[in-house]
């Protein structure tokens, strides 16, 4: 339950701080004196958007500020899952900066405004007049079956299942696109793997390729060179070889007069070391160098497949040719792959259609089961608030589309006269029945949910005398089991109230301000005094206010 609210600098309130008790409370007031600006305020720590127009002073911040007494409603698990620090008596504080910033926080921990929706869910019920008219859309009315069946749990794990249910079907669209675009391509992708393929490439043969080809283009040429420089390396009287031997005989003449001969004589040594070196290799190359057209003929095929090859895949390596080939054999390969997983994927799509159709299947069950318990209850509730002939037809209709709350649809049908035909709620049902229909349904829904608060914003529109005495009963009756606030026009509703709360304007300075004050018993008298004659009070009013507070 709510036990205090704080506001500061919101629309026409300034400052407030109230206090609130468990109980059936009562809150009246003219209209436009700020009744829906507490609502707003309160709408704020429930996770509710704002903007600069919620600030009275827009230089300072807004600041509201609620505690609620949570330990009797099992929210820990929540506080746990959010990770938030669990209090019994619970502070939930929403600040609206200057600057338009919005900062929330649940005992001092930064919350965003999701989790503050969350989390409101489990502490109060705001009803309004959008919320009756919510009566009559399925979705609410399914809300209203299932929590008198029961089926909180079972409704979980179905949700659960078809969330798996939804993503596979979603991953098997996507594999299925996937497969159909491979498919389109699949015999022109095989051809160029296999093209790729057979030629065998290795990385860096380009280069070894274009050098042999080059050599053996060459071969008569590089041959006549060859024993060009062999034989004037070799030649008998003037060969190189020959000249360089003699010179080294000769500085061998001189090493021992000085050093430096010594030195020179050694680097004479290391040439012709060397150089007979270069003619030995020389003479090897040559006996390698023969003309082989065949080999010459096969070179120049294997260059024309790879500049083909890199023409026709635009690309300048044999590496890059390598890489598509690789890529080409994943997309061949991809294509069992992906059939077998379309086929495992549909295999558990079926699977889980059998676990949801089972499941769908028990939440149908237990709605029907509900459904005249429901409908006695509505019928035992609207007698007594003014309907005698009122009647409900609602009937489960099954389907086979999977919804978020099982595969049924739903009928719900309303007459409230006798020799009148069913019709939809939306179309057949007054302002007034209206009210009073989704009050019964408040009252049935008390007895199954723990939910602490419930605030009714005149759910009285459209009734008046005995029925709005009846409806203040019913919540007063709701009030044993939990926390209940009405606002509301009507003194026979606010008569009922265990605490009474006035909203009224005030006018300070150059300011008009917004209070709610907690009303004593002389106050409450003249208030609902008021709501019956207006602001000239007779005495037969006054009477009346005490008689009904009586």
């Amino acid at each position: 339950m709510i036990t205090s609210l704080s506001i500061e600098n919101f629309a026409l309130i300034e400052k407030l701080d109230i206090d609130f008790s468990n109980g059936f409370s009562i809150i009246t007031g003219e209209t436009g004196a700020g009744k829906s600006i507490l609502l707003g305020a309160l709408g704020l720590v429930l996770g509710k958007r704002a903007d600069l127009t919620s600030l009275k002073n827009k230089d300072e911040k807004c600041i509201v500020e609620a505690n609620f007494s949570i330990g009797k409603y099992s929210l820990e698990t929540f506080f746990e899952a959010n990770d938030l620090d669990y209090e019994q008596e619970t502070i939930i504080r929403r600040e609206i900066l200057p600057s338009g910033k919005s900062r929330a926080f649940v005992n001092d921990s930064p919350v965003n405004l999701q989790q503050l929706q969350d989390l409101s869910f489990y502490l109060i019920d705001v009803h309004s007049q959008h919320q009756t008219l919510e009566l009559s859309e399925e979705e609410y009315q399914f809300k209203i079956i299932d929590s008198i069946a029961g089926n909180q749990n079972i409704l979980s794990e179905f949700q659960s299942g078809i969330k798996k249910y939804r993503s596979a079907k979603s991953t098997l669209d996507s594999k299925k696109n996937e497969f159909s675009a491979i498919l389109k391509e699949k015999d022109y992708n095989e051809f160029l793997y296999q093209e790729l393929e057979s030629a065998n490439l290795k990385a860096g043969e380009l280069e070894e390729l274009e050098q042999q080809y080059q050599t053996l283009s060459n071969v008569e040429f590089i041959k006549e060179n060859l024993d060009k420089l062999l034989s004037i390396a070799n030649e008998e009287e003037f060969g190189v070889l020959k000249n360089i031997k003699e010179f080294k005989a000769t500085l061998q003449k001189n090493i021992n007069f000085s050093t430096e001969y010594q030195s020179l004589f050694e680097r004479t040594n290391s040439i012709l070391i060397e150089f007979d070196d270069i003619v030995k290799e020389l003479n090897r190359e040559s006996e390698l160098v023969f003309n082989d057209p065949e080999k010459l003929e096969a070179i120049n095929q294997k260059l024309q497949l790879i500049y083909n090859l890199q023409k026709k895949h635009n690309v300048l390596t044999v590496e890059e040719l390598i890489q598509i080939q690789t890529d080409l054999e994943g997309k061949v390969v991809s294509v069992a792959t992906l059939e077998n997983e379309i086929t495992a994927l549909e295999n558990s799509i079926k699977d889980f259609e059998l676990q949801l159709d089972a499941v769908a299947l028990k939440i149908s069950q237990s709605r029907r089961e509900a459904i005249p318990n429901l409908s006695g209850k509505l019928i035992d509730i609207l007698n007594l608030l003014g309907m005698p002939n009122v009647r409900f037809k609602i009937e489960i209709i099954a389907s086979e589309t999977y919804h978020n709350n099982g595969k049924d649809t739903l009928q719900f049908l309303f007459s409230a006269n006798k020799g009148t035909d069913f019709g939809l709620l939306k179309k057949v049902a007054s302002g007034g029945e209206m009210s009073r229909i989704m009050l019964a349904v408040k009252s049935i829904l008390s007895q199954y949910s723990k939910l602490p608060t419930i605030i009714f914003d005149e759910i009285d529109t459209g009734v008046s005398g005995e029925i709005a005495n009846k409806m203040g009963e019913i919540m007063r009756d709701m009030s044993k089991t939990m926390q209940v606030f009405a606002i509301t026009h009507l003194p026979q509703i606010a008569a009922k109230g265990a605490n009474h709360y006035k909203v009224f304007k005030t006018v300070l300075g150059e300011n008009t301000v917004s209070e709610l004050k907690l009303l004593n018993n002389d106050e409450r008298i003249i208030e609902i005094a008021e709501m019956l004659s207006g602001k000239d009070i007779s005495d037969s009013a006054v009477n009346h206010a005490k008689a009904l507070l009586n």
